[in-house]
């Protein structure tokens, strides 16, 4: 095909590769599209449940995605002796942990890990903050979250002692010998405990996706432009002459 005084050939691999390539990053561009709006059909939830009256959790076994990102209230105490501390966790960057303590809940043989807040790790590593105890029938009230923490650990044994680098739900009932709801609670009433609460409040994190998705689009794009440029030839008009 010659078009003012350009060639246009491609060589059929070459009509494959692009089409094969412009599939692939246009069908990644959809899925992070995909992701985008799940993020944001959450974060609406997530906006609607905070605008309603925290609701009783249950003395029986609940499903987490019944309460995912819930207000809740529980009756119960906690049980200090099974406190632990999470690792890693900074606050307007100091160095600190987050103590877990279960919450067993009345009247029921199960329990609720708590995030009860961050602390700061101190001068000396070797000692652990005291945390006080809080002791007594109360009720806790906080948002219901995911208890899989995700973080980086350099190997499979994460535990040392109190000191956790990771939470992790099944490892914390085998220690604590206690069959616990599962979800995880970041308390929000303050039991004067010195320990700060100042939990996130993220934002749906679909711009991301949506960056991710132009990034694959673009590819695609990119993809199409340049196998139009490595095939379009100026037509050699003196060797069609001679040619012919």
């Amino acid at each position: 095909m010659n078009i003012l005084g350009y060639r246009f050939k491609p060589k059929i691999w070459t009509i494959v590769l692009m089409m094969f390539f412009v599939a692939v990053f246009s069908s990644l561009g959809r899925w992070q599209m995909s992701r985008a709006d799940e993020k944001n059909i959450k974060h609406e939830q997530m906006q609607l449940y905070a605008k309603q009256p925290p609701i009783n959790l249950p003395p029986v076994l609940i499903k987490l995605e019944d309460f995912k990102y819930r207000d809740i209230e529980v009756r119960g105490e906690f049980l200090n002796n099974k406190t632990i501390f999470l690792d890693n966790k900074t606050y307007q960057g100091r160095a600190g942990y987050h103590v877990i303590t279960p919450f067993k809940i009345a009247n029921s043989s199960l329990s609720v890990p708590v995030n009860r807040g961050w602390v700061d790790v101190g001068l000396n590593r070797a000692i652990l903050p005291e945390i006080k105890a809080i002791d007594g029938e109360m009720t806790l009230t906080g948002i219901v979250i995911s208890p899989e923490i995700r973080a980086l650990t350099l190997s499979d044994e994460f535990v040392n002692g109190q000191v956790w680098d990771k939470f992790d739900l099944q490892r914390y009932m085998v220690e604590t010998e206690l069959a616990m709801q599962p979800i995880l609670v970041l308390q929000k009433n303050n039991t004067h405990d010195g320990l700060l609460r100042d939990w996130d409040k993220p934002d749906s994190g679909a711009s991301k996706n949506i960056g991710y998705a132009i990034q694959w689009f673009s590819l695609a794009i990119a993809s199409l432009i340049v196998f139009i440029v490595l095939n379009v030839k100026r037509s050699n008009r003196k060797s069609e002459i001679e040619s012919s």
